[in-house]
């Protein structure tokens, strides 16, 4: 059966950590290189035909992260924040867990350019309490295997992901401190 789940949470959960907090800073000092790679593990792990990291920027969600081969969403990429779901979901105005979408009164009115039937979103919150922007992951169909311990490990891979974004931060601006003013 396709949607079986042949993991351990924890197995996802440990991946997860080792990708993005386990290893030094010196020996993956982009986090250009582990995101994506996390995020490649969760699309297989949970089934899901897209997932990515996106910022709010300027009134715009912008793609920041995707796993390598996923060309669904360019990363660059985006729309504005008002009219997508990951504003919804953060606002409150859509739940996080979204078994299926087209029967799911939050998104009747959402336009979107490809089908989505099961989507879980949330919070990439930062230390200071900023909403970095979000976690998302869906699939094109319903996939009957998803339930809230998903979710779970996807607020769990928000939480490492905002540390590894403020890690990466606090690295730049070490950085440019560093460098020489003219």
């Amino acid at each position: 059966m396709l949607h079986d789940r042949d993991y351990e949470p924890d197995d996802l959960q440990v991946k997860v950590s080792e990708l993005l907090i386990a290893t030094s800073d010196a020996s993956d000092g982009a986090i250009e290189h582990a995101v994506p790679e996390v995020l490649q593990l969760l699309r297989e792990r949970m089934k899901m035909d897209v997932v990515f990291v996106s910022e709010f920027v300027e009134g715009q969600r912008v793609f920041r992260h995707v796993p390598p081969g996923q060309t669904t969403l360019p990363v660059g990429g985006g729309d504005p924040l008002e009219e997508s779901w990951c504003q919804r979901v953060v606002d409150g105005r859509m739940p996080q867990f979204v078994k299926d979408a087209s029967v799911h009164p939050a998104t009747a009115s959402l336009r979107h350019p490809f089908p989505i039937g099961t989507h879980l979103s949330t919070p990439i919150v930062m230390e200071d309490g900023q909403i970095y922007g979000t976690l998302c992951c869906f699939s094109h169909s319903v996939n009957p295997g998803t339930n809230e311990r998903d979710l779970q490990n996807l607020r769990y891979t928000a939480q490492l992901t905002a540390r590894k974004i403020e890690r990466d931060r606090a690295a730049r601006r070490a950085v440019e401190m560093q460098k020489p003013t003219s």
